[in-house]
């Protein structure tokens, strides 16, 4: 089934619970009472039926079944008089308590389809009018992570995962996809044209590769970040059209090691990315308006203001300058790699 996560991830196996959750109260606690009613009316119709006909317990139940649903076999009747007193009660009480709680389910049903059928209307805006924004594929442990970083970072994304499941995990207020990833016209459904960026974050490397050549496809410009489950698949990956391939076996390794023979390292690592110090790296891009292009760096407010600390600069033909001295000029078109305080970077970036 292919829908865009519309009233935030509604799915026929639990419909019924969101339906229930938002029926409003006063009618929730009718439909209660009605199906209560219900039950006492078939209890008290098998213990009337059985003292007074003397019939068995089931062929009493039976009886007080066919009688408030209305079908009435006829296999079994009231032969005293006082039997059928009883059975022109249990009639009008039951048949009547029957119908109000079939009523009260059925508005229950339509009041949930309405719902439903807003939500989607809602969401579709919502999708319509998003752009430059980020699409997750995949929502295993290492999508479910990069979603909680771009939250962090308030940034807009968009999640396609085809496992209910996991979409389960998802928050209610996320934009969601549920289907392939690799097909077309749910990466359209999410948004591709107009996204900056794509992560195809997948626990398979042959389905990362189609997810990027889909992607590349469909949009020339847009930054695909793949995973690698194994170091083989890099290259792949990079042929597919993705930009860069993150294997998370080869930098947990990594960390593992430097943590071994490089314990202070390691430290000052965690400590950078640790996310209750609010402290990030950012690429920060000098467009060709900026006050700083043909200004070297001891002569900015960059340090001095922001308190940012530019680690390298990215000139726009490609050439990296690591750890920049006072003396680097800046460039139309650089990407500055600094990293700073979260509030003072927006601060930055603002003015």
């Amino acid at each position: 089934m292919l829908y865009f996560c519309t009233v935030s991830k509604v799915k026929l196996s639990n419909k019924f619970d969101l339906i229930f959750q938002n029926f409003p109260t006063q009618l929730r606690r009718r439909l209660i009472i009605a199906h209560c009613a219900i039950l006492i009316v078939l209890g008290g119709g098998t213990v009337g039926i059985h003292f007074i006909e003397g019939l068995g317990w089931f062929e009493s139940f039976y009886f007080a079944t066919t009688t408030v649903t209305t079908v009435g076999y006829g296999d079994i009747v009231p032969l005293s008089a006082p039997g059928r007193v009883f059975s022109i009660a249990l009639m009008l009480f039951g048949v009547g308590t029957a119908l109000y709680a079939l009523s009260l389910l059925a508005q229950m049903v339509v009041h949930a389809e309405v719902l439903a059928a807003l939500g989607i209307r809602r969401r579709n805006r919502e999708m319509e009018n998003v752009s430059n924004h980020f699409i997750i594929c995949g929502a295993g442990r290492v999508g479910r992570r990069v979603i909680k970083s771009l939250k962090a970072d308030g940034l807009k994304f968009v999640v396609v995962e085809i496992d209910p499941k996991r979409i389960e995990l998802i928050d209610d207020e996320d934009l969601v996809v549920e289907g392939d990833a690799t097909l077309d016209e749910n990466l359209r459904m999410a948004g591709i044209e107009r996204a900056a960026g794509l992560a195809a974050c997948l626990d398979n490397d042959a389905t990362n590769v189609y997810v990027a050549l889909t992607a590349r496809d469909i949009n020339e410009d847009i930054h695909i970040v793949a995973r690698a489950v194994e170091e083989e698949a890099e290259a792949k990956l990079i042929r597919a059209g993705a930009n860069r391939v993150v294997s998370p076996t080869v930098s947990g390794s990594l960390g593992m090691a430097r943590s071994l023979t490089r314990p202070a390292i390691a430290d000052f690592m965690d400590t950078i990315v640790a996310e209750h110090l609010d402290l990030v790296f950012e690429e920060v891009r000098i467009e060709h308006d900026s006050k700083y292009i043909g200004k070297e760096l001891k002569d900015t407010d960059i340090s001095r203001e922001y308190n940012l600390l530019i680690v390298a600069i990215r000139r726009i033909e490609g050439e990296m300058i690591f750890n920049p001295s006072g003396v680097t000029e800046i460039h139309d078109g650089d990407l500055l790699i600094v990293i700073g305080k979260a509030e003072r970077l927006k601060e930055f970036l603002e003015q």
